[in-house]
């Protein structure tokens, strides 16, 4: 019997699905960093042309916010309480409301293959356990029949969940909005060249002091090594990549991934190994990143090669890439 526990948090900086590459080292001031452990990830901030430290505590601030706020284990938060209200409407904060709208709109855009009700499945699945082991079959099945995104209705900053035993999770799309909301106020506060990594959702502000972008590593899916697979080369933008490799466990042979299938209530098996998706806002990137990991290889990169100023990288299981049809190498 072979049972691998998932690694630490700890060991997710490591595990990150992107990182910094040896390119990043002409930059030319050492940066102002924070570095904390949210979101189930090793964070990091840095900041390139700013010495105010308060700057930095803010930030620190604005992540625990949004992390009580968002978290689906906190059971002070505002996805707790609507998950806990038994079908009755929920108000509230704006940044939740709109978070669940993303939600939905991915909900609609995929139809149905993304789909923040995942979380009476996802409750299911405890990846921190010391000896984590697959839910039992039946409790899968009855989770899956509150999976349906069709009956979350928004309603300015009230939300309400038509199922009672429904469950919202938001984890797929979460980390890109906090990454959003932080580049917000540091282009606020006049920073022009910053590096925001939410383990795994990296997004730029601005370009490298001097003047070239940001060299980005993409894992090598279970490598130890640190030596990226491929890279790519950020500015002003956002890389996010959904990996099999970021949260896992074997048991009897078998690896149980985190992005769970909402068709089956199990890890999506497709021959994806990850997906990265490149675009201005962390958001979108964050939410495309998932969904196209659970459309599969082909409907993902159909779905991509349809939008603006998005860019791709899928590796399969063999670790062979493929490039969207606008990725700029």
């Amino acid at each position: 019997m072979i049972l691998r526990k998932k690694r630490s948090i700890a060991g997710l900086a490591a595990a990150a699905a992107v990182f910094l590459t040896s390119g990043c080292s002409a930059v030319s001031s050492e940066p102002m960093t924070y570095t904390d452990t949210l979101f189930d990830s090793v964070i990091s901030l840095q900041i390139y042309d700013k010495k105010d430290r308060d700057i930095l505590e803010e930030c620190k601030e604005l992540c625990k916010k949004y992390d009580a706020m968002f978290s689906r284990t906190n059971e002070e938060s505002e996805v707790s309480r609507i998950n806990n209200a038994q079908g009755n409407p929920v108000e509230v904060s704006p940044d939740t409301a709109k978070l669940v709208k993303k939600g939905l709109y991915y909900g609609k855009l995929s139809n149905g293959a993304f789909d923040i009700t995942i979380g009476s499945v996802s409750r299911l699945w405890d990846f921190k356990a010391e000896a984590p082991a697959p839910p039992d079959p039946t409790a899968i099945a009855s989770a899956l029949a509150h999976v349906n995104y069709r009956k979350v209705v928004v309603e300015g900053n009230t939300v309400t969940l038509q199922d009672p035993a429904a469950a919202i999770d938001l984890g797929a799309v979460a980390k890109g909005y906090i990454a959003d909301r932080l580049k917000e106020y540091l282009e606020g506060e006049g920073v022009h060249h910053a590096l925001i990594n939410l383990g795994g959702n990296v997004l730029a502000v601005g370009d490298k002091p001097d003047g070239s972008p940001f060299h980005i590593g993409i894992q090598k899916p279970f490598d130890k090594s640190g030596i990226p697979l491929t890279s790519v080369r950020i500015d002003d933008k956002s890389i996010v990549t959904s990996g099999t490799y970021q949260r896992y466990f074997e048991k009897d042979g078998s690896l149980y991934h985190h992005i769970l299938d909402a068709a089956s209530g199990y890890p999506c098996n497709n021959g994806l190994a990850s997906v990265s998706i490149i675009t201005d806002s962390s958001l979108t990137a964050d939410a495309l990143s998932t969904t196209c990991f659970l459309l599969g290889p082909e409907k993902g990169m159909n779905l991509v090669n349809q939008l603006e100023n998005v860019e791709a990288v899928f590796v399969d299981t063999d670790n062979r890439i493929t490039y969207s049809n606008n990725f700029q190498k």
